[in-house]
């Protein structure tokens, strides 16, 4: 303000900084926000299916920790609140719902779901060097998986990637450019999954 208080002279560098100051806030509205502080960790965001032995741990009810295979039809039987559907889900949003549920029983309803096998046998295909089916025993994005096949080739481009995944017995195929993955920038991670297919297309240029 006091910026303001020297007449008519001032009167154009403190128009100028009012126009500044709007253009900032135009402008920081129209940027995107950035991601939400402490997203889930990568365990977490993977979709469960089934066959997956998960671990289900309380915080202050050792007596109820178990390990469970989940059945065919992707369902879990857990103390107290009986079948769970675990099959499609990731673990987040399962260990959400035990949270939520287990309120009506619990106290302090902390429980911690974690995959025990964390197997997934991925085909990697296209135009990278070394393609073939490989299996992993972790978390692992689609542009992991590409560089555990060799990477791309010289005739190869990250541009136009394809992922086909079954989903509730659809087969899917999601294409995408992992080029802003590669600049660093904020992007949803792409995790596979037990059965994935990814395709590398040939470069047009």
């Amino acid at each position: 303000m006091n910026a303001c208080r020297f007449g008519l002279r001032s009167l154009v560098p403190c128009g100028l900084v009012l126009v500044v100051l709007l253009t900032l806030t135009l402008v920081g509205c129209e940027t995107p926000l950035p991601p939400l502080p402490n997203p889930p960790g990568p365990h977490t965001a993977v979709k469960l299916s089934p066959g997956d032995v998960i671990k289900l741990t309380f915080a202050e009810e050792s007596d109820l920790d178990q390990t469970q295979k989940i059945r065919r039809d992707g369902k879990i039987s857990v103390p107290l609140l009986g079948e769970v559907q675990a099959g499609g889900r990731r673990i987040i949003d399962l260990q959400r719902e035990l949270v939520r549920r287990y309120q009506d029983y619990l106290e302090n309803p902390e429980v911690l779901v974690t995959l025990e096998n964390g197997l997934a046998t991925v085909i990697v295909s296209g135009f990278v060097n070394r393609p073939g089916s490989i299996t992993f025993d972790r978390p692992t994005t689609v542009y992991q998986a590409i560089m555990q096949a060799g990477g791309v080739s010289d005739y190869g481009s990250l541009r136009n990637v394809h992922l086909t995944r079954v989903v509730g017995g659809v087969q899917r195929t999601e294409s995408f450019s992992l080029r802003p993955e590669i600049r660093g920038e904020p992007t949803r991670p792409r995790y596979v999954q037990d059965g994935d297919v990814i395709y590398v297309s040939r470069s047009l240029f």
